[in-house]
This record gives C-alpha cells, structure tokens and sequence, in this order.
C-alpha cells in the first residue's frame, strides 16, 4: 500500500498544499480527452485511479474514480461520481470489476507503479489507458534552459515505458499525443508556445514538480525568462512555437490490453 501525505495523497505530492488552484489551470482539453476516449474504445464502466477532480472523465460513460487526496476529493464538481477514498497499489474491487481503467498524470506519484499497475490490470477486463511523460524526452524542451531542476525533477519521477509496459503486461502499445498550441490543460508542455504563462505562479502551482525546486530556482527561472522575453531572445530561438498548431514533446499515451 502506498504512503500518504498529510492531506491523505497517495505518492510524493500533498495536494492539501497545492492543489487550492489545481482546477482553474488544470481543466480538460477536448483533443486530449478524444484521444482517451479512443484507447478505451467504448467501454462502459471505467475505473480511474488517481482521479483528481476529475479531468477527462467525460472521456468515458461510466465512471468510478479513485482519489486517496483529500483536497482534491473535495474539489470535484457535484455532478460527478464521489471519489473512493483508496491508492493505486490496493484497489477496492473485485478481479475484473471494469470494462475498462484509466489512469492520467498520476503514476509518477505513486510509491510503487509496479503494484498499483498491476491492480489495474486484477480489476480490469479490457484495455488499461496511462496517460504520462516519457523521461527520456522531459528535457527537451526549452524550459529546461530556465529551470533544469523543474525537468530533472520531472525525469527522476516519470517511471521509463518500458516499466509499465512490463508491469502491465498483455498487448502493450504507445503513441504520442500532440499537445495543441491552446491546450487549456496547463502541464508544462501546454505553454510551448506561450511562455508568458509560467510566470504566473499559480500557473507553475499546479504543475506538481514545481513543488520540488526551491525559491532560488523559481527566481531564476523568473529572472532569466523575463530578460529573454523582454530582449526577444526567446522570440529569436523559440518564436516559432508561438504559430506552431501542435507540439509533439514527451507526452505519451500507454495501452495495454490482456
């Protein structure tokens, strides 16, 4: 079973300290969610482990959500199922409850990915749909001249596919998912055309591995993007982003089926 926060959070983030505007730059992208809902390809009940709020759970018909946060229990909107209050590594259901599971930007905060993928695959029938990051490709992208211990973070946490794919076991494929240009789920990537947003620290809030670097590392960051921006040397080396409809970087979908 994994570790808890303070908060009740499953893993290293205690959401009770940072998820207060989680939800408003954090929401659900359309594109995101069709790409979902194709990998679980019409499943009826669906489980979601780490639910959060409940991001991309329109992806699916029947959902029952799984959120060890208090905080972010509490934050989900009232026409969504109430979350079960229980962690990746042991599920509260019976071998083969689900047509189908899902869990997004969750497993690098779990203590033990192994475990927690394999009560998904007991649970599940059908397909089991991971949304993450590959660590390989977490550094390039042009924060991490701004803030390399924002990604090096990034890339210790991210498990490597090749984990899950074991862990999970089956059919396993992976395929990109494009990040659109004005993609309204604010993750890191999110912003590869539009910088100015991550020098809103609300913005860098609700991406969790800013919780990890200290207050020098978010004032150089701050520093060094500003003088970038205001000089147009971001405009000069990365402006092409701005125009760009879609950015391939290091998120991932993962499905497997048994």
């Amino acid at each position: 079973m994994n570790a808890r926060t303070r908060d009740g959070s499953a893993g290293d983030v205690d959401y009770g300290a940072i998820g207060s505007g989680y939800s408003s730059f954090r929401r659900p992208d359309s594109r995101v969610a069709q790409v979902i809902a194709e990998a679980l390809g019409g499943a009826l009940t669906v489980l979601n482990v780490g639910a959060g709020t409940g991001s991309y759970e329109s992806a699916a018909r029947v959902v029952t959500p799984v959120e060890p946060s208090a905080s972010m229990r509490a934050g989900r909107p009232a026409h969504l199922a109430p979350a079960v209050d229980a962690v990746a590594g042991d599920l509260p259901f019976e071998d083969g409850a689900f047509d189908a599971a899902m869990t997004l930007f969750s497993v690098h905060q779990w203590e033990d990915v192994g475990a927690g993928l394999r009560e998904m695959r007991r649970v599940t029938r059908g397909p089991v749909v991971v949304l993450t990051c590959d660590p390989r490709l977490v550094r390039d992208f042009w924060l991490y001249e701004y803030a390399p211990e924002v990604l090096d973070t990034e890339a210790r946490r991210y498990p490597p596919i090749d984990e899950l794919a074991t862990a999970l076991g089956g059919d396993v494929t992976v395929r990109p998912v494009p990040i659109p240009l004005d993609c309204t789920d604010g993750f890191n990537e999110a912003y590869y055309g539009r910088p100015e947003m991550l020098l809103d620290p609300a913005a860098r809030q609700a991406c969790s591995a800013w919780s990890f670097v200290d207050d020098g590392a978010r004032e150089r960051f701050d520093r060094g993007l500003r003088q970038d921006l205001e000089s147009g040397e971001w405009e000069r080396r990365y402006g092409h982003l701005r125009t760009r409809p879609a950015y391939e970087g290091s998120l991932v979908l993962v499905r497997a089926t048994p």
